[in-house]
């Protein structure tokens, strides 16, 4: 059976959505070792894991400026500003973890050169920290606020999965902010337990797209720049 543009749009979407997640969560645990090595000293094998944590980034970095473009034609139907504002963030969310990925890089070379320079590991471990706090949260909290309010106003998905992203974007924000003045480390219980919305926000919008399509709100604006219809004229 052949799928209606839009459908195929929510099946590509939906992919990438769920591709983001398992990028995020492979490439963080493959380099994690490498960024907390113990007097910059890489344990056997690190550095292969990190290169290997760094293609699962790249492949993230695509998938989340891949969701933006997917979602543009569907999403300015009911408003450009906004679809535009939700592509331009989701490239900008993208290039913060590019950031964070070189710096990953940088280390794997430092760590590897017995003389690196003293304290140069240690900054470039910050630059990566700073960068995953800046993208997959404040970033990503901006991003996922924008597409749940499209969602939402425009039915395009059940309202309780738009209100999973209008409650967790918020909530991310405010937790990245309270790890930005030390109320708490980024990776503790309560970071974790702030990201829970917006990670169920992904799969659930991810596994409804793939499964179910767009609601039937999503083809019933009229595009932008669209002549308004003339009334019919009035018999006598």
């Amino acid at each position: 059976m052949k799928m209606s543009p839009d459908r195929r749009t929510a099946v590509a979407a939906g992919s990438l959505f769920l591709l983001t997640e398992v990028a995020a969560i492979a490439g963080a645990v493959l380099y994690r070792p490498l960024l907390g090595a113990a007097d910059g000293r890489l344990a056997q094998g690190a550095d292969t894991r990190a290169l290997l944590g760094v293609l699962c980034e790249v492949v993230l970095v695509a998938a989340v400026a891949g969701t933006g473009a997917a979602l543009f034609p569907v999403l300015r139907r009911h408003s450009e500003g906004l679809a535009l504002g939700y592509a331009f963030g989701r490239l900008l969310e993208a290039a913060v973890i590019a950031l964070g990925t070189v710096a990953v890089l940088a280390l794997v070379t430092l760590r590897r050169d017995a003389e690196a320079a003293a304290g140069a590991d240690v900054a470039l471990a910050a630059l990566h920290d700073w960068t995953f706090l800046l993208g997959p949260n404040i970033a990503l909290g901006l991003n996922t606020v924008l597409l749940a309010y499209l969602a939402y106003r425009a039915r395009l998905v059940p309202r309780f999965i738009a209100v999973l992203g209008l409650v967790g974007g918020p909530l991310i924000c405010a937790s990245a902010v309270a790890v930005m003045f030390g109320a708490y480390a980024q990776l503790s219980v309560a970071g974790s337990a702030a990201a829970l919305p917006v990670f169920a926000w992904e799969l659930g919008l991810a596994g409804w797209l793939i499964a179910r399509g767009f609601g039937p709100g999503a083809g019933t604006a009229a595009r932008p720049g669209a002549a308004a219809a003339e009334p019919a004229p009035v018999r006598r």
